[in-house]
């Protein structure tokens, strides 16, 4: 009897009904590698996209970009109509933006507008190009409030490596004389 969760007056027809489902749980199922946006193949990604409501898929984005997307889609589905949004749906495709809002320049602006600084690196060492800045300005459309108007400014990020050239040791030479001085 052992592992058998049925009362001893289980019928034969239950008896094999919990043999079937013990088996059927040692089977190998891909189930939850295909859900994972981090492990599920490159080929089902816009599929896993759809069911995760990913509004906006290009199969030219970078791979990197394509996982951010779906991994940060219910984040951005939870938070649709803020600002939050919209910072997370720009991080998923590797930029970072500054929102200003209507409230908070001066003078004050006209209600319902904010300013999007938009800085975006290339991902995977890719150059970014205008269709991809178009991609994430509509991205920001469908996840900023309705109501809400906006100008946008991209930015640029630039890095360069600072590194000592040369060294230099400031030293300083005194000539020392000496004299015999005789006494008379």
């Amino acid at each position: 009897m052992g592992t058998s969760l049925l009362p001893p007056n289980a019928t034969t027809l239950e008896r094999t009904a919990e043999a079937v489902t013990a088996r059927s749980f040692d089977i190998d199922t891909v189930v939850g590698l295909l859900w994972n946006p981090a492990t599920c193949p490159e080929n089902l990604l816009p599929w896993l996209a759809w069911t995760m409501s990913v509004d906006t898929w290009r199969n030219s984005w970078p791979l990197a970009v394509k996982r951010a997307r779906v991994a940060n889609s219910l984040i951005v589905q939870r938070r649709k109509g803020t600002a939050r949004s919209i910072a997370d749906v720009v991080d998923s495709f590797g930029g970072v933006v500054d929102i200003t809002e209507w409230w908070q320049t001066k003078p004050r602006g006209a209600p319902h507008t904010f300013a999007l600084t938009l800085t975006l690196g290339g991902q995977d060492g890719e150059t970014t190009t205008a269709q991809y800045v178009d991609d994430v300005i509509a991205e920001v459309n469908f996840t900023k409030p309705v109501r809400s108007h906006f100008t946008f400014t991209q930015g640029i990020n630039l890095a360069a490596r600072v590194g000592v050239i040369a060294a230099t040791r400031a030293a300083v030479f005194v000539r020392l004389q000496a004299t015999e001085a005789t006494t008379p």
